[in-house]
């Protein structure tokens, strides 16, 4: 009875999120039920981690076990080959029955993307927030630093979470504008107006504004209300030592509102390398 670890890219846009749920499309459901079809039987499929409805995936991890001697190859083009296009399995490893994505997991990586130009494109509407206006990026970048280290994160917390401790260690959290110009493609040719006339834009660099963020663990809508609060720092609302004094007040209703689902993905799960078994293995 083969496990398998398989690491999955989705779009998010059109499910509750990864759980299965009593109504709507999960990612876990449609994993199971792909599963199910391959080894003619239920499978249980594991992930690292929930991810809300509306968030994205680049490299989210699971596992599951079959009763069939298949290959990693065949998992994947099998599992492909009965999942939508937008649920992808990227790649898969047979591991040990002891392996878990959850509890073996050592730390998470997200990024949170954020369109500050006048105009959003419509092919990014729906992996951003846009958020138009001008924003003090230097401030953003002090704030998210601020957030670095063992702290008690219960005001970044939604309500209604029910989680033994709200402490987590952000090893990593930074915000930079992404590279490319109004001259380069930055993933699309640049509008014909930007092209003819840089002043179309805010400014000469990138609209886009990354946020990544690793961490030993997240909160539910944890990351979501960090990009938040950041953007009220960059709006010139809050200073930036004001992240400190919301992290100290362990209360929601000092920080920022939660961003929107769509600027949200889940960029990789890391694991103990002395175990053998890395997001770079699968």
């Amino acid at each position: 009875m083969p496990t398998f670890k398989i690491t999955v890219a989705y779009e998010g846009t059109e499910f509750v999120g990864w759980q299965r749920q009593a109504a709507g499309v999960s990612v876990q459901g449609l994993l199971e039920d792909a599963a199910r079809e391959l080894d003619e039987r239920e499978v249980t499929v594991v992930g690292a981690g929930r991810t809300d409805a509306g968030v994205h995936a680049l490299a989210q991890v699971a596992a599951f076990t079959l009763t069939r001697e298949v290959s990693a190859d065949t998992v994947v083009r099998a599992l492909n080959a009965r999942l939508p296009e937008t649920v992808r399995v990227v790649a898969a490893i047979e591991v040990p029955p002891t392996f878990h994505p959850q509890f073996d997991a050592r730390a998470k990586r997200y990024r949170y993307r954020i369109w500050n130009g006048a105009v959003v494109l419509p092919f990014e509407r729906r992996y951003v927030w846009h958020v138009p206006g001008g924003l003090d990026v230097a401030a953003m970048q002090r704030a998210a630093r601020l957030l670095e280290g063992e702290h008690d994160f219960a005001a970044f917390q939604s309500s209604g979470s029910d989680v033994e401790t709200t402490a987590r260690r952000i090893f990593a959290s930074e915000l930079r504008i992404a590279e490319c110009g109004v001259r380069s493609d930055c993933g699309f040719p640049a509008p014909q107006s930007a092209i003819h006339n840089e002043s179309a834009l805010r400014t000469p660099q990138s609209a886009l504004l990354l946020y990544d963020v690793v961490g030993d663990g997240f909160l539910r809508h944890m990351v979501r209300t960090i990009a938040g609060s950041l953007v009220e720092v960059g709006r010139g609302r809050q200073r930036p030592e004001w992240i400190a004094e919301v992290i100290a007040s362990r209360d929601r209703s000092r920080a920022g509102r939660a961003a929107p689902a769509a600027g949200l993905f889940l960029v990789g799960v890391d694991y103990d390398v002395h175990s053998g078994f890395t997001t770079k293995d699968a």
